[in-house]
């Protein structure tokens, strides 16, 4: 029997299971509020500062005040990774504005409500990784902000679940007018015939993942040519590799797009360099050094 988890409530270090905020807090009454997850790799947080830099943008687009300085979030952070003993894992953050009484305007004075957990997963293992996953396209019914980082998460969670129900790792989710924006919790990648590199361009259509941002500079630094503009599903279907990057996926190989081979139905040569040299540039650099661009 291992030591009982531990999470941060406002400000107090308490046993899991007892990890509690007031009903009234805004992020169950309204979902007014934000997240950030940070992944533990042999002890390391990676994307610190990208994960820093994003929740400042999500907090300031929403107005809410940050809980604490960003020093010491980070001394939260590490000591709940600490006192969880997470080597490699997950740390899940969440800022909403605080308690008070039901009403839709901001309250006059309120706290901003801090809660963080951990939890331990196996060591990245670049072989599953590579064993292909599938993705289904779905249409995007989300909200015109997703560049914030919001705890709102229902039309991420009804297209994960349509994914699941298709035997899918992933949805993939495409725009009015026809694009693919990104998936229901990654950014979607492919490899065009020409041997480019494809992923959507940051603005307010998608969430600008750490991984994502770190993948670019990588990828930019092992000489590969990037292109950073919209592809449809079509695109996709005929392309020669696909893959997809989160804190949790890393980078991830797809192998089919609703239904159909990508390639030739296995990890593709470049999604094989890629996360070679995205390995190596976490453990240069533990995350994207130009991350002052949210939108």
């Amino acid at each position: 029997m291992g030591m009982a988890r531990i999470a941060y409530v406002n400000g107090q270090y308490v046993p899991h299971r007892n990890a509690a905020v007031h009903v009234e807090d805004r992020g169950y009454q309204f979902g007014d509020g934000v997240y950030e997850v940070f992944a533990v790799m042999g002890g390391k947080l990676i994307g610190e500062q990208g994960h820093l830099d994003r929740l400042a943008h999500s907090l300031s687009e929403l107005r809410i005040k940050w809980p604490l300085s960003r020093a010491a979030l980070m001394v939260a952070v590490k000591e709940i990774v600490r006192r969880n003993h997470v080597r490699n894992g997950l740390v899940y953050l969440q800022v909403t504005r605080g308690v008070a009484p039901r009403d839709h305007p901001f309250p006059v004075h309120s706290k901003s409500a801090l809660v963080i957990t951990a939890r331990k997963s196996a060591p990245m293992d670049k072989d599953a990784l590579r064993t292909g996953v599938d993705v289904i396209t779905i249409p995007d019914i989300r909200w015109q902000r997703c560049d914030i980082k919001s705890v709102a998460l229902l039309p991420n969670v009804l297209g994960k679940q349509q994914a699941r129900d298709a035997n899918a790792f992933e949805a993939w989710q495409v725009d009015d007018e026809g694009y693919v924006t990104e998936g229901t919790s990654t950014n979607a990648w492919i490899v065009t015939t020409d041997g480019n590199l494809v992923t959507r361009n940051a603005s307010t259509s998608i969430l600008n993942g750490v991984t994502r941002l770190s993948v670019l500079e990588a990828a930019t630094e092992a000489g590969i040519d990037i292109m950073e503009r919209p592809f449809t599903p079509e695109e996709a279907l005929a392309a020669r590799e696909a893959f997809i990057t989160s804190s949790t996926s890393h980078v991830k190989a797809v192998t089919r797009i609703d239904g159909q081979s990508i390639g030739n139905g296995h990890v593709g040569e470049l999604t094989n360099r890629v996360l070679d040299a995205y390995v190596e540039y976490m453990e240069t650099h533990g995350g994207p050094r130009t991350t002052d661009t949210w939108n």
